[in-house]
């Protein structure tokens, strides 16, 4: 009876893994050869793994990164795409994001910036670090819509908050000088308070004929270019060509 009530009690707080552990070791005669100590150890052990498991499965969720299996086991160091491991490997440790810096992945379309940063993303998901991925045309897009409803400070705070946010598509199309004052109060906002992962196709001299007005482009490029390491991808062929179904002739 009063093992019955315990487990009641563990499923009322919401304890069910310790619920579940606590059931599987009295209906096995072995655990009875351990000590109080060992046992409940393993309870607690199995109930703070389910959680961890569990936020890592809500932070990736959040996160919403296009490329949801990437990881940076998995990047090809193909000879042609002048990539260092070891620059990836360094940036995989997430140390630039405790130190609050920038990543800028530069290189053509198909070159594999997309993945590499939904590998970093997710190397920092590992950490139990919050991130967001958005393409910055649905960034511009969600903050134009914002300002018309209502909900501007909501949305724009949601691109300030986390640890890590990845803008990809970066400065793909000019910007309209109200979008240009949008960057500029986000990327104000995480300077040296928290990192971000840009991705463009474009050399960062590009990025302020981009912006458009000339002290916005300063004042944004200044917040971003100093903090930031830059890996610059190259590739002969396309990673979607190489990474896509093969047609045998």
């Amino acid at each position: 009876m009063l093992n019955e009530t315990t487990v009641n009690k563990l499923n009322e707080m919401k304890l069910t893994t310790m619920s579940r552990a606590f059931k599987e070791q009295l209906s096995n005669p072995n655990m009875a050869q351990m000590s109080f100590e060992d046992r409940f150890s393993l309870i607690v052990d199995q109930e703070w793994t389910s959680r961890k498991n569990n936020q890592l499965k809500r932070l990736i969720k959040r996160a919403k990164f296009a490329e949801a299996g990437a990881c940076v086991e998995d990047i090809e160091y193909h000879s042609d795409r002048n990539l260092e491991p070891s620059t990836i490997e360094r940036l995989a440790t997430c140390e630039y994001i405790h130190e609050k810096h920038n990543v800028i992945l530069l290189g053509a379309t198909g070159c594999g910036k997309t993945y590499i940063a939904c590998a970093l993303g997710m190397s920092a998901v590992r950490q139990f670090m919050s991130v967001k991925y958005v393409r910055l045309p649905d960034l511009l897009t969600d903050l134009a819509i914002a300002r018309s409803n209502g909900t501007y400070r909501k949305i724009i705070d949601q691109y300030k908050k986390p640890k890590l946010l990845i803008l990809d598509e970066w400065l793909l199309y000019p910007l309209k000088e109200t979008e240009a004052r949008d960057l500029l109060e986000i990327a104000e906002a995480r300077y040296r308070k928290a990192s971000t992962v840009f991705c463009s196709q474009f050399d960062i001299p590009g990025w302020r004929e981009k912006i458009g007005e000339p002290i916005l482009a300063d004042a944004i490029c200044d917040r971003i270019v100093h903090d930031s390491y830059n890996v610059v991808i190259k590739c002969k062929e396309s990673m979607r060509k190489r990474t896509g179904v093969k047609n045998d002739a």
